[in-house]
């Protein structure tokens, strides 16, 4: 009855579905295991493929320093994440050694793993074209599990617009890049861009052609979001149809799906559904446009409801979860929606009386999943100035952070200042000062010394600030503004003698309603250039080369954006943290310009892919 329901929905779709073989999708196996994956308590094993260093990153805003993609790359390994995206090591000099470093640091690692026996593979991105191909494995080679992810785009659109060339020549590339990648590397994925709005019969050819060549994943994505569930399932059907049992049985399908619709998570599922093994997934599910499939929304769904997906299992431990989504949030400077489900601030939260009452009397009349499930912590310890160092090593470890002698020292300095000011400390208040003192930029260019400022409704707001430079002098400027952080900002711009946009500016308490709360800041900044293109005095303005950022997909080169936290219990002084870290890291990928290199040729366009010779595109 389901079979015949997608068949006619699948059928009823003019843009896609009526392009789709229905034979294909009819001769599928629903739901029945036919794939490499592996299994798990004679389950097919769900391989969790995250990408949030990868896809996660190309949000509009989300920049990660070095340090900060190692921080999430381990966290994700000891949550028993399969697979971990690590970037797109063509991109630049920064991207590659960011994957390579994760590749040796984070690759070998088997803390929190045990059950499983095995590490995390660590998957570089490539296009479909031998110097993309050469470049990923040279990163990803140094550990001991590791994959080569191309890909080209197979849609019309795209063949046409973007790629310029025909249906033939994009399968004969796709082999040729395929082979190649086997060559130097036996995991090998590869995935067929904009899939959603490609001909069904096209792509099973596709997918027939690399599989021949040797690859060993074959990903689906919806690269714009454009297809309804009934449709995304139906395509990972046609495609696996079109295989040979043996094929099938040597491959594993996967989903990439993104929320343009708000679709992403079920299209997900609807693809496991449709025997998909593998699904990309990132941290709060950010990622292009409107994001992607929500790492934390799948891991749930299949803790919550086993019983509706009985034919696979994942190997992850759920309770990492919050950890996960906290550290992605502060380091983005992307804060979770409120409603946001699973790590919202408000997914576990009753106002209405009705529901309090039932949740007092019984916990499960109005929340399906238990809040210490997903790592949230309602027995937070509190810690005061007099708690010692012990006291707040010991709550750092249990909450998963492991710090230096330095570091510490410096977390209960900061801690112990708070505790003045608010008596007691919480479990929130450490993960805040933890962010903000330990994974700051670690070459500080400058840094507050001072705030005095003077405002009111019936004075001009007024600020004057004295910041160290790295060099040991000391600069001060006043200046007035608007109100006092726009005077704050204007004296800061004035002192360091560099100009930037201020992009996204928010404030949250760390416990809402507390007068006393810690509150903290969230900045964004951009570099703002010239308009005429030169260097000025003082470096008011800043290189724009540095600052680029390349889409693997589009190949639009775009504005960094650097993002800066700062927590107090004064929020202008935080506001003034905030603000002087983002500047700090736009200053240090200015003076490190080689690790934000820009990429040899033309991202996405035809250029890498059409060429009189194929040695020298491949």
């Amino acid at each position: 009855m389901l079979g015949t329901l997608l068949r006619r929905s699948f059928g009823a779709a003019p843009n896609v579905a009526s392009r789709c073989s229905p034979s294909l999708a009819a001769a599928a196996p629903h739901g029945r295991s036919f794939s490499a994956s592996g299994t798990v308590d004679g389950k097919d094993k769900l391989v969790i493929f995250d990408t949030t260093l990868r896809d996660g990153e190309q949000s509009p805003g989300a920049t990660l320093s070095f340090n900060e993609k190692l921080t999430i790359a381990r966290h994700l390994s000891s949550m028993g994440i399969d697979v971990c995206e690590a970037g797109f090591p063509i991109a630049s000099n920064g991207d590659f050694d960011a994957v390579k470093a994760i590749a040796e640091q984070i690759g070998p690692n088997m803390e929190g793993r045990e059950a499983i026996g095995a590490p995390m593979t660590i998957c570089g991105l490539s296009r479909a074209n031998f110097k993309d191909i050469d470049r990923c494995f040279d990163a990803v080679r140094h550990a001991p599990k590791h994959r080569i992810h191309t890909f080209i785009a197979t849609s019309d659109l795209h063949l046409e617009y973007k790629l310029k060339m025909t249906r033939a020549e994009c399968i004969a590339q796709a082999i040729k890049a395929v082979t190649h990648a086997k060559t130097l590397c036996e995991d090998v994925e590869f995935s067929a861009e904009d899939a959603g709005r490609s001909d069904p019969a096209y792509l099973a050819d596709m997918m027939r052609a690399v599989v021949e060549a040797g690859a060993t994943t074959l990903n689906i994505p919806d690269t714009v979001g454009y297809v309804l569930p009934v449709e995304y399932r139906a395509m990972i059907e046609g495609c696996a149809a079109a295989l040979t049992a043996e094929q099938r049985a040597a491959v594993v399908f996967s989903t990439h799906c993104h929320d343009d619709l708000g679709l992403a998570t079920a299209n997900t599922l609807a693809g496991v559904e449709g025997g998909a093994r593998q699904v990309e997934v990132t941290v709060n599910g950010i990622g292009e446009r409107a994001g992607n499939t929500s790492l934390e929304e799948i891991l749930m769904i299949l803790h919550t409801r086993p019983q509706m997906y009985p034919m696979v299992a994942a190997q992850c431990d759920v309770s990492g979860i919050t950890r996960a989504s906290t550290l992605v949030s502060r380091f983005t400077g992307m804060v979770v929606q409120p409603n946001k489900a699973i790590v919202g601030a408000n997914a576990f939260a009753h106002e209405a009386g009705i529901h309090q009452d039932g949740v007092l009397k019984k916990r499960e009349t109005y929340e399906i999943m238990n809040p210490t499930t997903v790592g949230l912590n309602s027995n937070s310890l509190v810690l005061g100035k007099h708690s010692g160092r012990a006291a707040y090593r010991d709550r750092l470890s249990a909450l998963g952070y492991a710090v230096s002698d330095a570091d510490l020292d410096e977390v209960v300095e900061k801690c112990k200042a708070i505790a003045d000011e608010k008596k007691v400390v919480t479990d929130e208040d450490v993960e805040a000062v933890v962010t903000d003192r330990i994974y700051k930029p670690k070459e500080a260019v400058w840094s507050l010394k001072t705030l005095h400022v003077t405002s009111g409704n019936v004075v001009k707001p007024t600020a004057t600030i004295s910041l160290l430079r790295a060099d040991g002098c000391e600069v001060t400027h006043a200046a007035v503004g608007t109100g006092p952080i726009d005077a704050v900002y204007q004296a800061v711009t004035q002192a360091t003698g560099v100009r930037c946009s201020l992009v996204d500016f928010q404030i949250q308490s760390i416990r809402e309603g507390a007068t006393k709360a810690l509150g903290v800041v969230t900045v964004k900044i951009a570099p703002k250039s010239n308009p005429e293109g030169q260097q000025q005095d003082r470096g008011m303005f800043v290189s724009g080369a540095a600052h680029a950022k390349v889409n693997a997909q589009t190949g639009q080169v775009v504005k960094r954006e650097y993002a800066g936290r700062g927590t107090s219990t004064d929020i202008i002084e935080a506001s003034t943290e905030a603000y002087v870290n983002a500047l700090n890291r736009m200053l240090n990928a200015e003076a490190g310009s080689a690790d934000f290199g820009e990429v040899s040729g033309s991202i996405g366009s035809g250029s890498l892919y059409k060429s009189t010779s194929w040695s020298e595109s491949m």
